[in-house]
């Protein structure tokens, strides 16, 4: 994390009041005042009082910062968003604490106003290609299955196993993608809340009951604090692009950079069996053959027995997802009514088994 000095401080206050500024004091609020002992002890957290003379008159202000740590506090961006949030709201409430400035530390140790910002944006490369999915388009319509297809899906495999055998130790990290498969807005309870009402092929009560059901998997896979592994985070047909053979780029790296491998592998395999079902009404014929692969090349180049005991709340996330009549409108009932079978009957299954999928597309009785 950047460091905290005066040097970095009267700069930035300089530029943020457009005056000549010279630093008083600086303390840990509530402490004695010390120019340089508060900065050389302070920790990430902890306000400073800044005392300074602003041409000629004394101005004070208080410098605050997000310690690091649980609750949603691991990451930067978990920090950032709690401080830019603070900088709209606070001056939105009569009687709060005025906010002057939200503003960030930089690498090389000098300080930059965000505080006229409305939105962030971000700027990548570009880079050719053309989606995974248009692959599965082809399979889908033309029923041929080519050996480039099969080389593609070996090589997706290949490279989940790949960033997947990069472990770290940070069991709070794990628990909490645990606890946002569940409660995330973009996950579990999202999706369910997504759900129209009344709808004639799934209630309230049913998804409910999925949630429910999720929630004990929570508490069964939380404590596996071992796999927590480098991640894609939503490695689906959409975020991948392939050039030539085997080439690709993989697009949108989404919600941490540590996760559960079971997510990657489950955001994948979820589509060779949306598209059998569109396909064929199961899983069979080119599809299948897509699935085995990927399956059978992941296990053997991770030896990972033991996602197949964690991956059914991942594959039911996904399966509630490409079901939905929010991101899908216009898929058949038959395929819906199946997605949501799968999405529920996967959760009653201790270890999956990829050759058995076709009785969790049954209604449950």
């Amino acid at each position: 994390m950047s460091e905290i000095n005066l040097t970095t401080l009267q700069q930035y206050f300089t530029k943020l009041l457009n005056s000549k500024v010279a630093i008083r004091k600086v303390t840990v609020l509530g402490g004695i005042g010390d120019l340089e002992k508060p900065l050389k002890e302070y920790g990430y957290g902890t306000p400073l009082h800044i005392d300074l003379k602003v041409d000629n008159t004394d101005q004070s202000y208080v410098f605050n910062t997000v310690k690091p740590g649980g609750f949603g506090h691991e990451r930067m961006d978990d920090r950032a968003a709690i401080l830019l949030w603070q900088a709209r709201a606070f001056n939105a409430l009569p009687k709060h604490v005025r906010v002057t400035d939200v503003a960030a530390l930089t690498l090389n140790g000098s300080a930059k106003t965000l505080g006229d910002c409305t939105e962030l944006f971000l700027i990548t490369e570009y880079v050719e290609g053309t989606a995974y999915h248009s692959d599965l388009d082809r399979i889908r319509d033309e029923d041929t299955l080519t050996p480039l297809d099969l080389d593609r899906c070996r090589s997706l495999a290949g490279y989940l196993a790949d960033i997947h055998s990069l472990k770290h130790e940070a069991p709070g990290t794990y628990e909490r993608r645990i606890r946002e498969l569940i409660g995330h807005n973009e996950c579990i309870l999202g999706l369910t809340d997504s759900y129209p009402p009344d709808l004639d092929y799934i209630n309230s009560l049913q998804l409910a009951e999925i949630e429910k059901c999720c929630i004990d998997w929570r508490w069964t896979i939380k404590r596996l604090t071992h796999r927590l592994s480098q991640v894609h985070g939503d490695f689906h047909p959409w975020n991948i692009l392939f050039r030539e053979g085997t080439d690709f780029t993989v697009l949108d790296r989404s919600r941490g950079e540590w996760g559960e491998p079971a997510d990657d592998i489950a955001a994948m395999i979820i589509n060779y069996l949306f598209y059998s079902l569109q396909h064929r009404g199961s899983l069979e014929g080119p599809f299948k053959t897509l699935w085995d692969a990927f399956h059978d090349t992941y296990l053997k180049e991770t030896e990972d027995k033991e996602v197949l005991k964690v991956i059914q709340p991942f594959l039911c996330w996904r399966a509630l997802v490409i079901a939905s009549p929010v991101w899908y409108p216009h898929l058949s009932l038959s395929v819906r009514k199946k997605l949501l079978n799968f999405a529920r009957n996967v959760l009653d299954v201790k270890t999956f088994n990829p050759d058995l999928v076709e009785p969790l597309l049954e209604a449950s009785r």
